[in-house]
């Protein structure tokens, strides 16, 4: 996915829409705000963590940690 929010954001953004839903579709499915969703595929660096894991789960994705 990346290493930065920005690229969270669009990894999240092009899984959204390869999967046909818009964003209050997905925030609906995800139990979130739209407000945080479209925060979230902006790259906003303070979003909540337990939120972004409910986007992703919606949308099939996992994040994964690794060392560098």
């Amino acid at each position: 996915m990346g290493t930065t929010v920005q690229e969270l954001g669009a990894a999240v953004r092009h899984a959204r829409k390869q999967q046909g839903l818009d964003q209050l579709l997905l925030a609906d499915l995800a139990g979130v705000s739209d407000r945080f969703l479209r925060d979230l595929e902006h790259g906003k660096p303070t979003v909540r963590l337990k939120e972004v894991l409910r986007v992703l789960d919606a949308l099939g994705l996992t994040l994964q940690v690794r060392p560098r």
